[in-house]
C-alpha cells in the first residue's frame, strides 16, 4: 500500500475572531484558534475536563466563508490536514508550529 492520509476532523468553539490578512503576493489568508473539549470522571469519580487548542489557517475562497460568517464562540466543524513548520523569530531562534490547514 503505497497511498497515505493525513486528515483532522475537528469539532470545537472559536477562542477568538479569525485574523484575515493577505500575503505579499495578494493571497489571503485566515488564522484562529479552536477548542475542543472533553469530559471524564476519574477514579474515584470526579468529573475532569481537559481543552486541547488547536491553530486553524484556511486559505483562497474559504477566507471569505469566514470572513463572512465565523466569529469569537461560534461551534464550528474543521476538516483538513495536520502541517507542521519551522520559522526563525526576530533573535534568531527557530520556533516549530503545528496547524490544521482547512479544507
Amino acid at each position: 500500500m503505497s497511498r497515505s492520509l493525513n486528515k483532522a476532523m475537528l469539532i470545537g468553539n472559536l477562542g477568538s475572531d479569525p485574523e484575515i490578512r493577505t500575503t505579499g503576493s495578494g493571497t489571503r489568508v485566515a488564522q484562529f484558534s479552536l477548542a475542543t473539549s472533553r469530559r471524564w470522571n476519574d477514579r474515584n469519580g470526579q468529573q475532569q475536563e481537559k481543552t486541547e487548542w488547536y491553530r486553524i489557517v484556511a486559505w483562497d475562497k474559504l477566507v471569505d466563508i469566514i470572513e463572512k460568517y465565523v466569529k469569537k464562540g461560534d461551534k464550528l466543524f474543521v476538516e483538513g490536514e495536520i502541517e507542521y513548520r519551522s520559522y526563525e523569530d526576530k533573535e534568531g531562534v527557530t520556533k516549530y508550529v503545528t496547524e490544521i490547514r482547512a479544507r
